[in-house]
């Protein structure tokens, strides 16, 4: 919702100023097709040369996320923190009993009382191999830790892809609008017999092309670009919190400590507050009584 409402305000400030001045639409609208055909589809062949198709797909899945905005929400947070409780604890009371919920996360009972996390093949993953390797006896837990340093570092590396692949987009649209600029010169030149007044509709046209590629670049493209790595970003601090729960787990804390380590290196405005996640810790230990 605010990503449409950042939209309007940029149409209408750009547009209702334009014509606040004294400009008239009709010669942008007159060459807006042609020109956005030139500069729109310049910019889409530049996109797919320069990515494979997977890197296509992916980029075209994420755009939504700049009005979605994270997929992970405050009380996702507070549902993970649960769940590697009941898996810490349990792994700490019956070391053969966590095997089946971590070989088998589909079918676990723990897993399956928080369904959106269970969903994330990612997630759990990264939670059973995690869980898996706890229960191998590693004498050297930082081997473990710099293991899941590197693979999160890998996963936020790929999902930045999307944004840098708009970027790159954002960077050549300016270049592009002078390209169809220039076009738009070349045919007025060879219409230089023309009367003062066709000549002027014909140059403010041309003038269209570098006004859209700016536009496009700054007003638009660049900007999603820019709140699509926000949200990324965003959504890696769900994947930090499962590695610090978890490492405090192999340094054999108590499974409370390990669950208020992950809780206080989670940012503010999206981690559990103390006394909420003691209640919902509360519940939990009361389910399983």
């Amino acid at each position: 919702m605010v990503g449409i409402i950042g939209i309007a305000i940029i149409f209408i400030m750009v547009f209702g100023g334009y014509i606040a001045a004294g400009g008239k639409l009709g010669i942008i609208l007159k060459s807006l097709p042609f020109e956005m055909i030139m500069i729109g589809g310049a910019a889409v062949g530049a996109f797919v040369v320069s990515n494979d198709g997977a890197g296509i797909k992916h980029t075209l899945k994420d755009v939504s996320k700049v009005f979605k905005g994270a997929y992970w929400k405050p009380n996702d947070y507070r549902d993970l923190l649960c769940l590697l409780f009941e898996l810490i604890r349990l792994a700490k009371q019956n070391p053969v009993a966590i095997e089946e919920h971590i070989e088998n996360p589909e079918a676990s009972t723990i897993f399956g009382k928080y369904p959106k996390i269970q969903h994330d093949h990612s997630v759990v993953e990264l939670i059973c191999d995690t869980m898996r390797s706890a229960s191998m006896n590693y004498d050297d837990p930082h081997q473990v830790e710099e293991v899941l340093e590197k693979q999160l570092d890998a996963n936020l590396h790929h999902a930045m892809h999307s944004t840098h692949a708009l970027q790159s987009i954002a960077d050549g649209l300016p270049a592009l609008g002078i390209v169809a600029a220039v076009l738009g010169v070349i045919k007025t030149m060879g219409s230089i017999d023309q009367p003062p007044e066709i000549l002027g509709k014909m140059i403010g046209g041309a003038l269209v092309g570098t006004f859209l590629g700016v536009f496009l670049a700054y007003g638009l493209v660049g900007p999603f670009a820019v709140k699509l790595k926000a949200v990324i970003e965003e959504d890696s601090h769900f994947y930090n919190l499962i590695r610090e729960v978890l490492v405090a787990n192999l340094h054999s804390h108590p499974a409370n400590i390990c669950i208020e380590v992950g809780r206080q290196n989670t940012p503010h405005h999206i981690r559990p507050s103390f006394s909420e996640l003691e209640e919902a810790l509360k519940a939990v230990k009361a389910d399983a009584a």
